[in-house]
């Protein structure tokens, strides 16, 4: 090699390191100076690794014990964000690796935030680990997610989701019947059930017959392959990424693109039986992935001002249906699962809410204008969103250069924004000294009403990015827990451990045994 060869490689060396010094020295001082001038501080954190050695610790020595029975989950769901914020207030920085990620406990903050009129926030660039297990409207921004939006959209309307209720229905009764068939009349039709696992099997079912025509056995691989995938996913998450690691073959990275490979290859089968009967002639208004499929073709091949498809692609319709999979599936699971034991532990409630769709219903199957106007089943629904939201925070981060947020906080490109959403949920500030207590009258003037901030609810997000599942997905939590509710009385079982914690979503650890007895 010539004098010119070792130059050459001198410089892309000494590029590199360059590169590496001021991602992972450079430029977390100087954000870290910025914060620090606004009095944004937060517990002391390590070159590269930041706080995560730290939050790894808490979070596994959270997770080793159950806790007592209370609605207080934050120190176990989240030990490090509670932790910080009883020592640096409402306002600090955590590290990510190198990442700061300052926490807004502010419910006009957050509102600023999300409400996100001039796309000044957005999510933060999923890295490659998150997109194997789900991508679609989760993850796009800009004129893609506007896309694609636009064109799910009609699929959620309500007049589609009353055509959904007999799959919902169905769904519900098989899993009734089951736990009917189960229980020992030798002792009062009674019988200990792990819920947990049942309602996730009842709301893939649900999901695989509302949104892709099919029964649960066939989503059944793809329902457990996600799962698979979001522990994975997880375990990155609260790692340091380097770049270019996703190729390194390790085993995790190998049984990732595994499992990607399977599920892509499982719904492409689902996505063409479905277009293949459309073209036999079967209504496309059955089903979710049926709308989206018609929608798709009505809209134009070619944009004639940008010379673009207006179109979903083939790869887009198979990452909204992972969407459709996971969100569809997992949201109402735990929704549900937590109701049952809360209202298992507040048999009041449980009483109320059971006379009340009994007085709509009677013994009938549930439609959806009685569904409607379910009062108290809406705010027992509701105040569990509260204590048990599905996900502990979002994420967002400034687009492309810094944003002042309050009238005089400055958010510096490479800043991520924390929004607490567990924590702000259970701020007695807020919501009261109650704020850790089952109170669904706090919901009895509706969600606008239960307290002076819009944003002081954020269950299923807010603003223009809000969950468009939200309606479908409250209406099966409804539909279901009626005709639970229409067939049992429930208590929790003393081999009930309480110990919610969060894989993506907040789930109960060690599972959800009940009692059921039959009415």
């Amino acid at each position: 090699m010539g004098y010119l060869g070792v130059a050459v490689l001198c410089l892309c060396f000494v590029t590199w390191v360059s590169r590496v010094v001021y991602s992972i020295w450079w430029k977390p001082m100087k954000l870290e100076r910025l914060l620090r001038k606004q009095g944004i501080v937060g517990p002391p954190h390590k070159l590269i690794y930041g706080n995560l050695n730290e939050i790894a610790a808490e979070n596994h020595k959270a997770r080793s014990e159950p806790m007592p029975f209370s609605h207080n989950i934050v120190t176990r769901v989240a030990p490090y964000l509670q932790h910080s914020a009883e020592k640096y207030g409402k306002l600090f920085v955590i590290w990510f690796g190198t990442h700061p990620r300052v926490t807004l406990f502010d419910p006009d903050l957050i509102r600023e935030v999300l409400s996100n009129k001039f796309g000044h926030f957005e999510k933060p660039k999923a890295n490659p680990f998150v997109k194997l297990f789900v991508g679609g409207l989760a993850i796009h921004e800009g004129e893609k997610w506007a896309k694609h939006r636009r064109i799910i959209n009609p699929a959620f309307h309500v007049e589609k989701i009353k055509r959904m209720l007999p799959s919902f229905s169905a769904s519900c009764e098989e899993l009734i019947t089951k736990w009917q068939k189960v229980m020992d009349p030798d002792h009062g039709c009674s019988c200990e059930v792990n819920v947990w696992p049942e309602l996730q099997q009842l709301t893939g079912d649900v999901i695989s017959r509302s949104a892709f025509g099919s029964n649960y056995k066939e989503g059944n691989r793809i329902f457990k392959l996600q799962s698979e995938q979001a522990a994975l996913m997880m375990q990155a998450a609260n790692s340091i990424y380097f770049p270019g690691f996703q190729y390194v073959p390790t085993k995790k990275n190998l049984r990732r693109k595994e499992i990607d490979r399977e599920v892509r290859t499982l719904l492409t089968g689902i996505i063409k039986k479905k277009e293949k009967a459309m073209k036999m002639g079967e209504s496309a208004t059955d089903d979710l992935l049926g709308l989206l499929i018609e929608t798709n073709l009505k809209e134009s091949d070619i944009d004639v001002e940008g010379g673009k498809s207006k179109r979903l692609t083939v790869e887009d319709v198979i990452e909204e249906c992972k969407l459709f999979y996971f969100a569809g599936q997992e949201t109402t699971s735990v929704l549900l699962t937590w109701t049952m034991i809360v209202l298992s532990v507040h048999s009041d409630w449980q009483a109320r809410a059971r006379e009340e769709v009994l007085q709509i219903f009677g013994k009938n199957k549930p439609d959806y204008d009685g569904l409607s106007r379910l009062k108290i089943v809406s705010m027992i629904l509701y105040e569990v969103l509260r204590l048990y939201p599905p996900v502990v925070n979002l994420i967002r981060t400034p687009v492309r250069r810094e944003m002042k947020i309050g009238g005089g906080i400055t958010i510096p490109t490479g800043v991520q924004l924390c929004l607490p959403i567990l924590l702000v949920h259970h701020d007695k500030e807020i919501w009261g000294e109650d704020a850790d207590e089952f109170n669904p009258e706090r919901f009895s003037k509706g969600v606008s009403n239960a307290s002076k901030y819009q944003t002081a609810f954020v269950p299923f997000g807010w603003g223009p990015r809000i969950c468009i599942g939200q309606n479908f997905a409250l209406t099966e939590a409804k539909l279901a827990l009626s005709m639970i509710l229409q067939n049992f009385w429930f208590e929790l079982s003393p081999a009930y451990v309480h110990a919610p914690f969060s894989v993506v979503t907040i789930q109960p650890q060690h599972g959800a045994q009940i009692n059921l007895h039959r009415i």
